[in-house]
């Protein structure tokens, strides 16, 4: 309850009210106990004081219960009892509903809840698909070459895709990027679809949640309570847990500097806190301690709500200044030393034993510890738990599809949208490469087709030159055997009259030579003068 400017959460024994400084409730805190001792009133009481005071509060609800804040709680025998009790009328405590706004991130028990696949990034990726470490160091790989790319990866398909595209150019990345392991590649892949399987995808899209829609108020300026339902989401604690972190760490990335401020800009609570650090990695464990050690000063209060705060890493137990610790039970020597650390972690009061107090609280009991003015922690209190001002139990299905749709936000929500982004860039890439192969293999066809058709064109006027020489040798052959036959032709016929006018002529000079020997000797002398002269020039025709 807000009183008096301070987060009043109950009183002590003697009646002396204990309070929150508004101006130290951005230095974290824990709600602990074991199961029924009234942790889920105490977070109830203290997110209706923030909403009181004008500041937006986050909270998952697990059960069910959390979502009744949005109706005025009921008069009963029992609150009649504890408003006499606390002496609130006086204070002037009323029923009352508060301004709520209900998500989820399967989009059933309220609005849809996204973040896109580069916004939650490969460390906390890593952690819901449950990946080892040489696994994470690929998919750290696989982001950082999509950011080379300019590719933006929104959902699982995109991611799927850039998956596939580094194993399909492995060997052309690891000049830049290293060996890209295949059989990683496809363990990753795998777990993403196992991820689809249990319908863990469907918070990755757009639009995807924009955290300034979280610093809104509500009517009458009161804080806005986002109320997560969790009652799904729990069964898968890793992804629960790991989707926390992640809204967290966009409120630190997100939210500017602010330094210290006069109440918060924003309170976060983490119910079922110890799902965060099960199974954590050591830079997983960094990066929360890291986030909740330095989001204070972006304005923003984060409250683990758990059974033990030994659940709790010491470096970030160490950054919880207020405290609310419900009774611890313990039958086990282990369950004995768990309850000795929560009590050390208490300033000692003098009055009591801070550890047999732990053991012997009644519901709605605490022992409580506040940042006081100066930021020192108070020393250990046991008070009683101031009730609800709204409903106790949780609401209709009819109240909570009311209070979806009549929200200003579920507009903005409701409808997903597929941007383009890696998955459509590789379609496209991949369409583009295709045709131009498919381009390429055709140019390589018709330069073939025209190599086949120039090697025939060149073979057939091959094969006509050579019937052409073919052709002319023949003729030639032909003309020299005609201008052969022609020439002995013509010897022959020169011979012949050679011949004649060879044995005429020497028959008529062997004549005129035999003339001296008379008839005979004339006769004779023809005859061997016209063989002589047959003769000689047979012999001249020769050479």
């Amino acid at each position: 309850m807000f009183y008096e400017g301070k987060i009043w959460m109950g009183n002590t024994q003697a009646g002396e009210k204990v309070s929150i400084l508004p101006e130290m409730a951005n230095r974290h805190g824990f709600i602990a106990g074991a199961t029924g001792t009234g942790k889920t009133v105490t977070l109830k009481v203290m997110a209706e004081a923030f909403s009181d005071m004008g500041v937006p509060v986050f909270l998952a609800d697990v059960k069910g219960d959390i979502a009744g804040m949005m109706r005025a709680g009921e008069d009963s025998a029992n609150m009649q009892e504890r408003i006499a009790r606390f002496g609130l009328g006086e204070a002037g405590f009323s029923y009352q509903g508060y301004p709520v706004t209900f998500w989820d991130i399967y989009g059933k028990n309220g609005i849809q809840l996204r973040t896109t696949i580069s916004e939650m990034g490969p460390l906390l990726l890593a952690r819901i698909l449950q990946l080892n470490d040489l696994q994470t160091d690929i998919l750290n790989i696989v982001y950082k070459i999509a950011d080379d790319n300019n590719l933006l990866l929104v959902d699982t398909k995109d991611l799927k895709s850039m998956l596939n595209y580094v194993n399909e150019n492995a060997s052309e990345l690891a000049a830049d990027y290293g060996k890209i392991s295949s059989a990683s590649l496809g363990a990753i892949t795998r777990a993403l679809v196992a991820l689809e399987l249990e319908g863990g995808d469907v918070f990755f899209g757009e639009p995807a949640l924009n955290i300034n829609d979280w610093l809104a108020v509500g009517a009458g300026g009161k804080g806005m309570m986002h109320i997560l339902d969790s009652s799904s989401l729990i069964n898968n604690g890793r992804l629960y847990s790991t989707f926390l972190l992640w809204m967290l760490s966009e409120l630190f990335e997100t939210l500017p500097e602010v330094g210290d401020m006069d109440k918060p800009k924003l309170v976060f609570f983490f119910d079922e806190a110890h799902l965060l650090f099960s199974g954590a990695s050591k830079n997983l464990l960094e990066k929360i301690e890291q986030v909740v050690k330095l989001i204070r000063s972006k304005g923003v209060g984060v409250y683990f709500c758990t059974q033990n705060p030994g659940d709790i890493p010491d470096g970030v137990l160490a950054q919880l200044g207020n405290k609310v610790q419900h009774a611890l039970h313990a039958y086990t020597p282990t369950e004995q030393k768990a309850v000795r650390a929560a009590a050390d972690a208490f300033r000692a009061n003098p009055e009591f034993d801070t550890y047999e107090t732990l053991e012997a609280l009644g519901i709605g009991e605490a022992v409580v510890s506040f940042l006081d003015a100066d930021g020192v922690p108070g020393i250990a209190q046991r008070v009683g738990i101031l009730p609800p001002a709204s409903r106790m139990d949780g609401i209709s299905e009819a109240e909570r599809d009311t209070c979806i749709k009549s929200s200003l936000l579920y507009s903005k929500y409701a409808e997903s949208v597929d941007p383009d982004s890696a998955y459509e860039f590789l379609q496209r890439r991949g369409l583009e490469m295709q045709a131009e192969a498919e381009a390429q293999a055709a140019e390589l066809a018709a330069q073939k087709e025209a190599e086949k058709a120039e090697k025939e064109a060149q073979k057939e006027a091959e094969k006509a030159e050579k019937e052409a020489q073919k052709a002319e040798e023949k003729a030639q052959k032909e003309a020299e055997k005609q201008a052969e036959k022609e020439a002995k032709a013509k010897k022959k016929a020169v011979k012949q009259v050679g011949a004649t006018v060879a044995g005429t002529v020497g028959r008529q000079v062997g004549k005129q030579i035999g003339k001296n020997f008379g008839k005979f000797g004339q006769t004779l002398g023809g005859n061997v003068g016209a063989s002589l002269g047959r003769g000689i020039l047979s012999t001249l025709f020769k050479s």
